[in-house]
This record gives structure tokens, sequence and C-alpha cells, in this order.
């Protein structure tokens, strides 16, 4: 008997030092990997803030883009159409993704028509911009007579809104307790005002998240408003004509021989990062606030 539990120790000890050595060389990849990462993450931002903070003024908010050759100018005509456009972006996305995110929670859950609008919504939210942008073009913009404009970008871009506002919406109320809708029910209290004073309420805080991370995603994006928007060297506010954005101007830029334009594109590039910074941490600083209230 002793024998036999000898052989059992050894072939436990040995399972255990196999596995003990897996584990060790599982998580040794896993922290270069991740130093890798963060290695090219950290060389990234640093070029970025090396070579954006000289272009950093008051002449970049409060002048237009220069002509070649010019040692002034800004991008406040970039900068004002790039928030008129996300603006009408959440402004069209946002009230259809909560509606068909509340309609997925509380009517299309466990059918047909439910699993089929999730299944078409996962591919419009992996589906490249580029894509987005080219759809509107042909739908929107040859449509209309080839005429480019803040409307058609803002209706680009909130096709990327769209997705990621639904599924939020749809994943915080699908968390809300049974028990809340079921007591608000049995209170006589109709199904709409229990969807809007207690799921609402409820959901408020990954709601608000996920709108403002579709704000943070839809930033930066270029390839749609190459085909929709298509930019404009001069300010205007008329949304039915070419409006200019920060990341159409960026693309531009950067690739153009003149000394001031790539300044100009740096720090266009480190003003769009430091916003998108900046929302990414007010979505994570109210969600974690309304996490402890709750608790």
């Amino acid at each position: 008997m002793s024998a036999t539990m000898t052989a059992q120790e050894r072939a436990s000890q040995s399972l255990y030092r196999r596995r003990s050595i897996i584990n060790a060389i599982s998580v040794a990849l896993a922290c270069i990997t991740a130093i890798f990462g963060l290695v090219f993450l950290a060389w990234i931002l640093w070029t970025l803030v090396k070579n954006g903070i000289p272009g950093l003024s008051l002449h970049l908010f409060t002048q237009d883009q220069p002509p070649p050759g010019e040692t002034s100018g800004g991008l406040r005509n970039a900068f004002v159409g790039s928030l008129i456009m996300c603006g009408m972006a959440v402004l069209i996305g946002t009230p259809i993704g909560i509606a068909a995110g509340t309609w997925l929670a509380e009517y299309g859950d466990h059918t047909k028509l439910g699993t089929a609008v999730r299944f078409v919504n996962d591919i419009l939210m992996s589906a490249p911009s580029i894509v987005l942008g080219l759809f509107v073009y042909a739908m929107y913009v040859l449509q209309t007579g080839g005429q480019f404009s803040a409307v058609a970008g803002a209706i680009a871009l909130a096709f990327i809104v769209l997705p990621v506002v639904v599924r939020t919406t749809d994943e915080m109320l699908r968390l809300v307790p049974t028990q809340m809708r079921e007591a608000a029910l049995s209170l006589g209290v109709p199904q709409w005002k229990v969807i809007m004073q207690v799921l609402y309420r409820s959901a408020r805080a990954g709601i608000v998240t996920g709108i403002l991370l579709s704000i943070a995603r839809i930033s930066g994006e270029t390839a749609p408003l190459l085909f929709t928007a298509l930019g404009n060297d001069f300010f205007t506010l008329d949304i039915f004509h070419p409006m200019s954005g920060v990341p159409q101007v960026m693309y531009k830029f950067a690739g153009a021989p003149d000394d001031n334009w790539q300044h100009l594109a740096w720090a266009g590039a480190l003003v769009v990062t430091l916003l998108v910074l900046a929302i990414s941490l007010a979505a994570r600083t109210f969600l974690f606030r309304k996490h402890v209230s709750n608790d």
C-alpha cells in the first residue's frame, strides 16, 4: 500500500511540476507580450507629444488652414467641422441606438428577429469604417447629385455610433434585475413607464459610457469623411456643403512637403489624442462613481 501511495505521490508531483513549468512559461510570454505592446505604445505617444507640442498655440484654435508656404495659420475650420459632424452623428445615432437596444432587451430577446438584429449589429460594429463611408457615398452623396456635405459625413459617422450604442444599451438593460421589472409591473405601472423610470435610471451609467466611447471612436475617423464630407480649406457653418475635419486635415498635411503643414498635423493629432483620452477617462470615472454609489 505504501509503495502504491508513493507511486501516486510521485505521479502527482510530476504532474504538478509540469503544470508549474507550463504556467511559468505562459506568464512569462504574457508579460513579454504586454511589455512589447506597451513599449511601442509609449514610443508612439512620445513621438506624438514631441512633435505635437511645438505646434500648440492659440493660433491653432483661432486661425484657419493656411495656404502652402505660410508660416502661420491654424485648424479652426477643422476643429469646428469635427465638432459639428460628430455632434450631428451623435444626435442621429444615439436615439436610434437606445431605442433599438431597448427593443432588443425588452421585446426581442429569445426571438428570431432579435437574434437577426443582434447579428446584423455585430457585423455593423466590426465593419471597416471606409466601407460605411462608401455606402453613404453611394446611397446619399450620389443620390443628391454628387453633393459632398457635412450631413453626409455625419450620417457616415452615425453608422459607427449606432452599433456601439445598441450593444451597450442592450447589455446594460439586460443586467437590470428581473425583480425590479416585476415589482414595478405588479404595481400596475405601464411597460413604457417601467422602461423610462426604472430601467433607464438603473442602466444610465452604462448607456452614457457607451455614448462617450462612441464619441471617442468617431473623433479620429478619416476614411468615412473622405467619401462624404470631402473637406474644405475655408471656414464654413453650412452643413449642406463640404466641410473640413481634423482627421482629414491630418491626412492631407502629414504627407505634404510644407513644414508648417506638418507641424499643424502633429498638433492636430495631439489634440485629438488628448480629447479621446479625456473622453475615455470621463466614461470610466462616470461608470466607477455609479458603481460606488450603488455599493
